[in-house]
C-alpha cells in the first residue's frame, strides 16, 4: 500500500499540532519514547521531527511532507513546495515574531548600533543574512537555549522568537527590530508532490486542517423566525455566507441557520431575540471548509 511519509513537529508545537489533526479527523497517538506515532489512517506514516530540521528532511525526500515554521524553511533555504499556511502556535492562533532584543538599559536603539557586537540566536543563518544585507558587521553565535538570559554578559543582543513578548519583558529585554513574522506551514517534497496519490493526500490534509482552523473561531447558530420578522432578523446577521432559510411545517415560520464569528455571538443573540427570533441555539463547529 502506498503511504505518505508525514513529519509532525516535535517539541513546543507537538501538542498543538496533534490537537489540530484531531479536529481535522486524524487521531495521532504519540508514545513518549517513540518517534513514530500511530495514526488512524493506513495511508499515512508519521514521524516526529524537530521543526528546525523538518524542511531539510522534506527537501531531501526522507519525508514526503511535514509541518514546520516558515522561519525554519528560510533558515535552511529549503527548496520545498509550500502547500498552505496554518496559523496556529503553542499558545495562540497567531503568527510568531523573530525579534532583535537588547537589555532595557542598554544604549542600543537600532540594528546599526550593534556593529562589531555579538548576537546570540538559534536562527543563525537567517540572522547572518539579515545583518549582511544591511552591511552591519556583527558576530552571530548559536544559542543552545535560554537565549533571553545571555545579554549583557554573554552577548550584546539576541534574536529570539516570541508570541506575546512576555518572556522578553520578564528578562528585562527591549525589542528594537522585528526580523520576520512566521507561521506554521504544510510543506512537501517536490518529487512527492508530483506523484498523483501523494499530491491528493497532501491537498486533502491541507483542506481539512484549514477547515479545522477556520472552525476554531466560528460557531453555528440556528433559530426559528416568523416570516413577518425575517427581513429584520437577516439584517442582524453578519454571516460568513448567506444564511440558510428553510420552511417549517407551520407556513408562517422559517428556520434560519448560519455561521458567526464567536466573538460576535454575545451581541448578536439579544438582537436576534429582539428582532423576533426564537428557539435560538448556538452550537460548536469542528470544520469550516471554504
Amino acid at each position: 500500500m502506498a503511504k505518505l511519509k508525514l513529519g509532525i513537529p516535535k517539541g513546543s508545537l507537538q501538542d498543538a499540532t496533534i490537537a489540530l489533526f484531531a479536529r481535522a479527523g486524524w487521531q495521532i497517538l504519540a508514545n513518549g519514547r517513540s518517534y513514530f506515532p500511530a495514526i488512524n489512517d493506513d495511508e499515512i506514516e508519521c514521524m516526529l521531527v524537530r521543526a528546525q530540521e523538518m524542511a531539510r528532511y522534506v527537501e531531501h525526500g526522507a519525508l514526503d511532507a511535514g509541518l514546520t515554521g516558515n522561519d525554519w524553511v528560510l533558515e535552511n533555504l529549503a527548496d520545498v513546495e509550500r502547500i498552505t499556511s496554518l496559523t496556529y502556535s503553542k499558545q495562540s492562533r497567531q503568527s510568531v515574531k523573530w525579534v532583535l532584543a537588547v537589555p532595557e538599559d542598554s544604549r542600543f536603539q537600532k540594528p546599526e548600533d550593534l556593529a562589531g557586537k555579538t548576537i546570540a540566536t538559534e536562527l543563525v543563518e537567517y540572522t547572518k543574512r539579515y545583518f549582511s544585507e544591511k552591511n552591519i558587521p556583527v558576530k552571530v553565535e548559536f544559542s543552545w537555549g535560554a537565549t533571553e538570559v545571555k545579554p549583557p554578559m554573554l552577548a550584546d543582543a539576541i534574536v529570539e522568537v516570541t508570541e506575546t513578548g512576555s518572556s522578553l519583558r520578564a528578562n528585562r529585554l527591549r525589542i528594537i527590530e522585528t526580523l520576520m513574522e512566521s507561521e506554521t506551514q504544510l510543506i512537501a517534497n517536490k518529487a512527492a508532490y508530483a506523484d498523483p496519490f501523494k499530491r491528493e493526500k497532501i491537498n486533502n490534509l491541507s483542506m481539512m486542517l484549514n477547515g479545522a482552523i477556520n472552525a476554531m473561531s466560528q460557531v453555528g447558530l440556528m433559530l426559528n423566525v416568523p416570516k413577518a420578522s425575517l427581513d429584520a432578523v437577516l439584517a442582524v446577521l453578519p454571516a460568513l455566507s448567506s444564511p440558510t432559510v428553510s420552511q417549517l411545517r407551520d407556513s408562517d415560520w422559517v428556520a434560519v441557520n448560519t455561521i458567526l464569528d464567536e466573538t460576535t455571538v454575545r451581541d448578536v443573540i439579544p438582537k436576534l431575540k429582539a428582532a423576533g427570533g426564537s428557539g435560538i441555539v448556538e452550537y460548536p463547529l469542528s470544520k469550516v471548509v471554504l
